[in-house]
């Protein structure tokens, strides 16, 4: 089954600040594009370094009754958004299929049900964590940061926002989101459904913006204890460095590359079937992929005819497609990347051994 992309493109006028829309001060607007056809799908605000601070400053006169608040009414309140998501399901689904490329029936079981299991994993975790703790004649007290700025990019968007937002929240923090601007449509459903869930003004915020002005007010913000970042080092380090000046605390997730080692005495099908698999998976749009497999020479025959296997099992469609296995990259603009990367391997000597030259 294949589920049409060619209704219009959904406008978001408004950003999330202190517990309600608020209608976004400038005119211009980010474009999110359907990443099988590049047609518009949605548009959201480009958001301003006075709405960032808006946002901040709510999060913050929200901190101490949010964080004072017993942790079983924090922790149902994870709940209510689990259920909320898991209500949504189709809707986030359907989003992130066409933002990220993922197909449509792995975005439901990877990018959907994994956040809303998270949710309500926090929340349980909360519920049994050792809060207090007595350590001979000293008491060891663990208690929120405060306000937390969360930086959050485009290849898992939801799952990321999730494991940034949820267990602060819980924790008794306050948070102000910017989401990727490649993929910002599924945090606005999320934001929708966090409304739904009844929580105080303040405590969850959203501002969609580019990074440098969302998301250095975040980095920069003497009202911001904490920032979370993961995207490029690149921009990681940028984060850092602005962030050093207030001394706040910093959490970054960035680049890397991972390989695929096989020794002699592996099991070589099971071993390049997997490897295939961790590559391909989100159209390789992952952290974790493999980028490279790193075998004995004398197998290598052996393993390139076992990679073509693998791969030629992976149908190749739009991400609406439900028989699909590998979509789309994200953008042109990754897609060329892409194919800049096979463009320098075959000059480098590389063999081709699946797709065309």
């Amino acid at each position: 089954m294949t589920t049409s992309a060619t209704q219009p493109a959904t406008i978001y006028p408004a950003h999330y600040i202190n517990g309600q829309w608020v209608q976004a001060q400038s005119s211009e607007t980010l474009p999110v594009h359907d990443s099988s056809t590049e047609a518009l799908m949605a548009t959201v605000p480009s958001g301003t370094a006075a709405e960032a601070e808006a946002a901040v400053l709510a999060a913050r006169a929200a901190f101490e009754g949010w964080s004072t608040l017993p942790v079983e009414t924090r922790a149902a309140y994870l709940d209510k958004v689990a259920a909320g998501i898991k209500a949504r399901t189709e809707d986030l689904a359907l989003a992130i299929a066409r933002e990220v490329g993922m197909p449509l029936k792995m975005a439901r079981a990877i990018q959907v049900s994994g956040p809303a299991w998270h949710w309500g994993n926090f929340a349980k975790v909360a519920r049994n964590f050792e809060w207090e703790k007595k350590v001979s004649n000293s008491l060891v007290v663990r208690e929120p940061i405060g306000v937390v700025g969360c930086i959050t990019p485009w290849n898992f968007p939801l799952s990321q926002i999730t494991l940034k937002i949820a267990p602060a929240m819980v924790a008794g923090c306050t948070v102000v989101l910017k989401p990727s601007e490649i993929a910002p449509v599924n945090a606005m459903i999320l934001a929708e459904i966090i409304h739904e869930a009844g929580l105080p003004p303040g405590v969850f915020n959203l501002v969609n913006g580019p990074g440098p002005v969302v998301g250095e007010v975040l980095a920069t913000h003497a009202e911001v204890d904490m920032v979370s970042f993961t995207g490029s080092t690149r921009a990681g380090k940028r984060v850092s460095e602005l962030a050093s000046q207030s001394v706040k605390r910093v959490a970054l997730e960035l680049g890397g590359k991972s390989a695929s080692v096989i020794l002699d005495d592996a099991n070589l099908e099971a071993a390049v079937k997997g490897t295939v698999s961790a590559c391909m998976l989100n159209s390789g749009q992952t952290c974790s992929a493999h980028t490279r497999m790193l075998v004995p020479a004398s197998r290598y025959e052996e393993v390139k005819t076992l990679a073509q296997a693998a791969i030629a099992k992976f149908n190749i469609g739009p991400s609406l497609d439900e028989t699909s296995k590998l979509g789309p990259l994200v953008s042109a603009a990754q897609r060329d990347r892409v194919l800049g990367f096979i463009r320098t391997g075959i000059e480098e000597g590389a063999d081709v051994i699946a797709g065309r030259r």
